[in-house]
């Protein structure tokens, strides 16, 4: 049966919380969740209620959950979902030995949610009350790309517990139709949305908006964001003035000085924490997902981001980004030179972990 097609983006988590637990209520066959983070909160109770559900029903219900980002949520939170016959995993169980800064380190961070072969979401959010006043980026997408979702998925959900390093068959680019799907997995030399990045950037002609909640970039991503600007395109970077983890805020400010001089607009969300991961080009070409510009995301975690020109997504992310800026202040360059002393110290200090944080 041919779906018909619809996308839209959402940016308030309510909304999107709210449609997500519509669309596991309408579920027949499956829902398939893979996240960083279910909050023990109304939001995870919520959710939980819902696939437990579901569950008893006879719906397929499978749920990944990163270790670390899960917290205080265990087996035994999801005891009811199990007990229907639920399947709930979480991915890389922390051992502390002598391996927890290389195996315990690499964290699976990607977002989805896919119900019966044709709703997918896809984006920057978990599943948690903590974040309910952010602005996020978080696309649904009624279409036959969720079977191609479910198959990676279902590769994530079988090697949940296995050390995969720098394997090519979990990392392979996937196409569907016109979309592309790169998938990273933690590695030095590979970082494949690190370098889909550096390609868009490079072939921008007249703009490129980015949203990321933390902004250390290496320098081959710094590179070519400041020779997009002094060959003419507008380029625009929009962080929150504060995010959910100072040591990133801090550190990140050594880089806006030689940004600034090579004609990079740097933008500061000033309504709440902007935790939205975007990537747009020439209002045509997109990319959303997970992963954000840093080097933790391109070097030491799974991710997942969704690449296109769709061009109902490219309008709607267009909007969702002009509204952003609207809501930011720019970057002030002489503010920035007259920072404290300790400030640049700091930002020195911590360089050397700037992989870590």
């Amino acid at each position: 049966m041919k779906i018909n097609e619809q996308y839209h983006l959402f940016s308030e988590p309510l909304s999107y919380y709210n449609e997500m637990i519509e669309d596991i209520e309408n579920a027949k066959d499956y829902i398939f969740i893979e996240t960083f983070r279910i909050g023990k909160d109304e939001i995870g109770e919520r959710f939980k209620r819902a696939l437990t559900r579901k569950a008893n029903e006879g719906v397929k219900v499978k749920l990944l959950i990163d270790y670390w980002g899960a917290g205080p949520v265990d087996n035994e939170y999801f005891s009811d979902l199990i007990k229907h016959g639920g399947e709930v995993r979480f991915f890389e169980k922390i051992k502390f030995n002598s391996d927890i800064f290389t195996r315990g380190h690499r964290r699976n961070h990607r977002k989805l949610l896919l119900i019966d072969d044709c709703v997918s979401y896809i984006g920057s959010s978990n599943l948690t009350g903590y974040n309910m006043n952010w602005r996020e980026s978080v696309l649904r997408m009624q279409s036959d790309i969720t079977v191609t979702f479910s198959k990676l998925f279902d590769e994530d959900f079988k090697n949940y517990n296995k050390y995969i390093f720098n394997n090519p068959s979990n990392s392979k680019r996937v196409n569907h139709g016109t979309f592309e799907i790169i998938r990273d997995v933690p590695s030095i030399t590979r970082k494949q949305i690190n370098n889909k990045f550096i390609g868009l950037i490079k072939e921008a002609k007249s703009m490129i908006n980015i949203e990321t909640p933390y902004f250390l970039p290496g320098f081959l991503l710094r590179r070519a964001l400041m020779d997009a600007a002094q060959r003419g395109v507008e380029v625009n970077i929009i962080l929150p003035r504060h995010s959910d983890v100072t040591l990133i805020d801090i550190l990140r400010n050594k880089y806006f000085g030689v940004l600034y001089k090579s004609g990079v607009n740097i933008l500061f969300y000033e309504m709440n924490n902007l935790h939205a991961k975007l990537l747009l080009v020439d209002k045509k070409t997109f990319a959303i997902g997970s992963s954000n510009f840093d080097y933790r995301s391109f070097r030491y975690m799974y991710e997942i981001m969704l690449i296109g020109n769709n061009e109902s997504i490219a309008q709607q992310i267009s909007k969702h980004v002009e509204i952003t800026i609207s809501d930011s202040k720019l970057f002030n360059y002489e503010n920035w030179k007259k920072r404290p002393l300790i400030n640049k110290f700091f930002e020195w200090i911590l360089l050397p972990f700037r992989h870590l944080l």
